[in-house]
C-alpha cells in the first residue's frame, strides 16, 4: 500500500457525539432531567446500550445542569412569593393613602424583578459556559463534571459498549426485535443453509476427519478475526446474551443480584456461551459487530446467531443503523462565543425569559416534586408486588439513550453510503472468516461457496427497508473543537426552557 505525504484535513473529533449530547444537556433542561432520571433515580429497568456515546460524562454533565435548574427554581418560587407580598403593598398603600408603604411596596416590586432577572441571566450564562467549554476543549467531557453517585458511577462504567455482554429487553420487543436501541432495523435474514458433513478431500486425493466443533468455537473465531478481515477500524465485536425482560430473574442472582434492583449489564461468559449452545425461553446469544462511523455520526449494527444443527449451518443475521443526532441537540453550534454579540444574547434572553419563569416556578417545582414522589410510590408498589406476592416484573430495556436523540431527517449521503459499505464489509467478513473456520476444521467448502453466491444477493438499502423517512437531508455539523460551523440556525431552545 503507498503512504503519500498530503496536508491533514479537518476531521469529526472521535467523541463529538458525547461533547454535543454533554452541551445538550447544559442548554435543554427537559433533556437534562430525562436524563438524570433514567440514569441517576431508583429504578429496576435495564439500561440499554451506550452505542458510540460515553454514559458516564453525558450523565454527570445532566445531573450538573438538572441541579442548577432546581436552585434557580427554588430561589425564583422565593422570589415569586416576594413579588406577592411586594405588590400586595403597593396597592394597600395606594387603596389606604399611605404613601411610605406604597412607595416601599413599589421598590420591592421592582427589586424582586430585578434579582428574578439577575437570577435567570446568571443560570443562562453558566449554561452556555458550561456548553461552550465541554464542546471545544481539549479536555475529556468527564472530566469537566463531578462524579455522580459511586453506585451510579459503577453501573454506568458496566454499560459501557465494550464490557456489556447481557442486554435485558422489554416483552413489548419480543413482537419485533430484541436488539432495543440498535436503531432501526435496515435487514433481517436467514441466510442460506450450508452443509457442514462433508469432509474435505486432502491434497493426496483422500478424505479428511472433521474436527468437532460447535456454534460457540464459531462465534468466538469470528468475534476475533472480524476485525482483521472486514478492515474496519474500531470495529467492536461482543457476544451478547438477550434475554426476555420478564425472564431475566430466572437466571438468578448473576444476572439480578437484587430482585428489587437492576439487573447487572455484565454476566459470566458461561452463561452468554449456554445462550448459544442451548438457548433458553427467551434466551438466546448474538455476535454483535459494531461499527461506530467518523466523529459517532452514525452506529451500524450487524447482530448474528449461528444454527448449527447437523447437518446444516445457517446464520440468523440481522443489521441495524442509528443515525446522526437531532438538530435539536445542535443549539450549541450557534451560540455566540464572545464580545457584544454574546453579552447582547443574554441580555435578549433573560430580559424575554425573566417573567414567565418567575411567573411558573412555584407550579414547575410543585410538579417536578409531585412527580418524583409518583415515580417513588409506584416503584416502592410494584417492589412491594415482587416480594409480597411474587410478581413477575418486566426488567428489560426498551431502547437507549443514543438511540432517541437520533434523527433521519439528519443522515446525509456521505452518511448513508459509509453505512452501506460498513454492512457491505460486515457481511464479507463474517462470510469469510466463516470459510476460513471451516477449512481449518476440514470441512467440504463446495456447498458453503453456493450459499455465498445467494448471500451476496442481498443489499442494504437505506432508504427503503427502513421504517421511517426515505428522503434524507445532509445538514449535520462537523464538531472539531474550531467554533460554530456554517448552517442555518435551526437549533432553538428547546420547548419547555423558562
Amino acid at each position: 500500500m503507498v503512504h503519500r505525504q498530503l496536508p491533514p484535513l479537518p476531521r469529526y473529533r472521535k467523541d463529538a457525539v458525547t461533547r454535543r449530547l454533554c452541551a445538550a444537556v447544559h442548554l435543554d433542561e427537559d433533556f437534562a432531567r430525562q436524563v438524570r432520571e433514567e440514569f441517576v433515580e431508583d429504578g429496576m429497568k435495564a439500561h440499554g446500550l451506550s452505542l458510540g456515546i460515553n454514559l458516564v460524562a453525558v450523565v454527570r454533565h445532566a445531573r450538573v445542569a438538572a441541579e442548577r435548574m432546581d436552585v434557580r427554581d427554588r430561589q425564583l418560587g422565593w422570589l415569586f412569593a416576594a413579588l406577592c407580598t411586594a405588590v400586595f403593598l403597593w396597592f394597600y398603600g395606594l387603596v389606604s393613602g399611605g404613601s411610605v408603604v406604597a412607595a416601599s411596596g413599589c421598590y420591592a416590586v421592582f427589586a424582586v424583578l430585578g434579582a428574578a432577572w439577575w437570577l435567570v441571566h446568571r443560570a443562562e450564562a453558566k449554561a452556555r459556559a458550561a456548553a461552550l467549554d465541554v464542546f471545544e476543549s481539549a479536555e475529556a467531557p468527564e472530566k469537566l463534571a463531578p462524579p455522580v453517585a459511586s453506585e451510579v458511577e459503577t453501573r454506568l462504567q458496566e454499560l459501557q459498549q465494550k464490557r456489556t455482554n447481557f442486554v435485558p429487553y422489554a416483552a413489548d420487543a419480543e413482537r419485533t426485535t430484541p436488539f432495543v436501541g440498535s436503531g432501526k432495523k435496515i435487514k433481517e435474514a436467514v441466510w442460506q443453509p450450508i452443509d457442514v458433513s462433508r469432509p474435505a478431500v486432502s491434497p493426496t486425493g483422500g478424505k479428511l476427519t472433521i474436527k468437532p466443533f460447535d456454534a460457540v468455537a464459531l462465534h468466538t473465531y469470528v468475534a476475533n478475526e472480524m476485525a482483521h478481515i472486514a478492515g474496519l477500524e474500531g470495529l467492536r465485536a461482543k457476544n451478547r446474551l438477550y434475554v426476555l425482560g420478564t425472564h431475566v430473574w430466572q437466571l438468578g442472582p448473576e444476572a439480578l443480584p437484587d430482585p428489587l434492583g437492576r439487573p447487572r449489564a455484565q454476566v459470566p461468559k458461561q452463561l452468554v456461551q449456554a445462550g448459544l449452545a442451548q438457548p433458553g425461553a427467551g434466551m438466546r446469544t448474538y455476535l454483535s459487530l459494531e461499527r461506530v462511523g467518523e466523529g459517532g455520526r452514525v452506529v451500524v449494527s450487524m447482530h448474528l446467531r449461528a444454527r448449527l444443527h447437523h447437518p446444516s449451518l445457517t446464520w440468523e443475521v440481522a443489521a441495524y443503523a442509528i443515525p446522526p443526532v437531532h438538530r435539536r441537540h445542535a443549539r450549541v453550534d450557534y451560540l455566540p462565543r464572545d464580545g457584544f454579540q454574546q453579552w447582547w444574547s443574554l441580555m435578549r434572553f433573560a430580559t424575554g425569559r425573566t417573567w414567565p419563569a418567575l411567573r411558573g416556578a412555584i407550579g414547575r417545582n410543585h410538579r417536578r416534586g409531585s412527580a418524583a414522589n409518583r415515580r417513588a410510590r409506584q416503584l416502592e408498589n410494584m417492589r412491594k408486588e415482587i416480594s409480597k406476592r411474587h410478581a413477575v416484573y418486566d426488567y428489560g430495556a426498551d431502547g437507549s439513550l443514543r438511540d432517541r436523540v437520533s434523527d433521519w431527517g439528519e443522515m446525509g449521503h456521505s452518511d448513508r453510503t459509509d453505512s452501506q459499505d460498513f454492512l457491505h464489509r460486515l457481511q464479507q467478513g463474517v462470510l469469510t472468516a466463516t470459510e476460513r473456520f471451516l477449512k481449518d476444521h476440514n470441512v467440504d467448502t463446495s456447498s458453503f461457496d453456493q450459499a455465498q453466491q445467494v448471500i451476496n444477493m442481498q443489499t442494504y438499502n437505506f432508504s427503503g427497508d427502513i421504517t421511517g423517512a426515505s428522503n434524507f437531508g445532509n445538514n449535520g455539523q462537523i464538531n472539531i473543537g474550531q467554533g460554530p460551523q456554517p448552517g442555518p440556525a435551526g437549533g432553538g431552545p428547546a420547548a419547555g426552557r423558562p
